[in-house]
């Protein structure tokens, strides 16, 4: 793609992105009015603050069947706090005791919903971008994320994001947001010129049906990333049928474009007797091509002299499993699975992306 093609593209996104929000202003505007005309008795009365506390605890052995080394590992020890303090105001606060060993804060941002089809937010919190990447762990089919969510995808940042809802005879979910761009940084004494956002759609069709479309511009350096993604699914009657694409781009050709896919599908088979109450087999394919983080490096190491270097190789995955439910579908899940991986000549394996067996204990509070 030629930058000037690019420059088009980025000018469209942010065409769509200015009319989003310009659409969710006038809609605010047309129920502020409506809300005038509202008696005083109609209007809502003061509730009492409430707080809610989760939890997401993932544990699981994995044994890389090729080299025949193996591991424990606590993947998330997740705690969150949420709630309201008003019918309008809400807040969310949620750190990583154990994110692969280090702790992490996640989540925390205060949420305004002046009305039921609206909502403002301001924080750190999970972008408005993708399917898969915003997936919570409780709520993965699979014990290892897709290569969307965990490598190309950008899941959260630091910003202000809003959301609006209508119906056409289905829900629609807009949302989009301007965000510092660089993920999850030293915030203290990030500055930047630049405008980065992300927006969504997600079309809540009828009979299980889902398309979501989404954007997204990062700048993780000194190069303007644009991302666009789509992606589908149906569930319904314990099934579950889902693909999404993903397309990223770095401006001025500093590293080849980027195309990641995934697709799976799931059966839920309820058990009538016995500890395990759901059966869920599974099977996914993902892949990936060359893959840059967008940071320059130089010997190894992140440095502004050096150059965007390829930090993920091309490879796709045949994931398949059966996750035993001990309660209802993602609460208490133990999920047994099975990946084998296919790299290009000469691509590098990390480590932890090669042939295994994983079983994994999943338990949500």
């Amino acid at each position: 793609m030629s930058t000037f093609a690019a420059e088009i593209i980025t000018r469209q996104a942010m065409k769509t992105f200015i009319t989003t929000v310009l659409f969710s202003l006038a809609a605010a505007t047309a129920m502020a009015q409506e809300a005038k005309t509202e008696t005083a008795t109609e209007q809502k009365t003061e509730a009492k603050p409430t707080m809610n506390i989760h939890g997401t605890i993932r544990s699981k052995y994995e044994l890389q069947t090729e080299e025949g080394e193996h591991r424990f590992e606590v993947r998330n020890a997740r705690v969150n706090i949420d709630g309201s303090l008003s019918p309008i105001i809400y807040y969310k606060a949620e750190i990583d005791l154990c994110d692969e060993g280090k702790i992490k804060m996640l989540d925390a941002y205060t949420r305004l919903k002046p009305w039921q089809t609206m909502q403002f937010t301001i924080g750190q919190m999970r972008v408005p971008f993708t399917i898969d990447a915003h997936r919570s762990p409780h709520q993965q089919y699979f014990a290892n994320r897709s290569f969307i969510a965990k490598q190309v995808g950008n899941v959260r940042d630091v910003g202000a994001a809003l959301g609006y809802t209508f119906n056409v005879g289905f829900p629609i979910v807009l949302e989009a947001g301007l965000f510092n761009g660089s993920g999850l940084t030293n915030q203290k004494d990030f500055w930047t010129k630049n405008v980065n956002f992300s927006a969504k759609a997600q079309l809540l069709m009828p009979h299980g049906f889902n398309l979501t479309l989404s954007t997204q511009k990062i700048k993780p350096d000194n190069t303007d990333v644009m991302m666009y993604d789509a992606g589908a699914y149906w569930h319904q009657n314990g099934w579950h049928v889902e693909a999404e694409y993903l397309y990223k781009h770095y401006a001025d050709n500093a590293f080849k474009a980027v195309h990641a896919f995934d697709s799976f599908v799931s059966y839920d088979i309820k058990v009538k007797k016995g500890l395990v109450k759901y059966v869920t087999p599974l099977v996914r394919y993902d892949y990936m091509s060359d893959h840059s983080d967008g940071t320059r490096y130089l010997d190894g190491k992140a440095n502004p002299e050096g150059k965007l270097i390829v930090n993920d190789y091309q490879r796709s995955r045949l994931a398949s499993g059966i996750p035993l439910n001990l309660k209802k579908p993602f609460v208490s899940d133990i999920r047994l699975n099975y990946e084998k991986y296919f790299y290009r000549n000469g691509g590098i394996a990390h480590r932890s992306e090669r042939d295994k067996i994983v079983v994994e204990f999943m338990t949500r509070f």
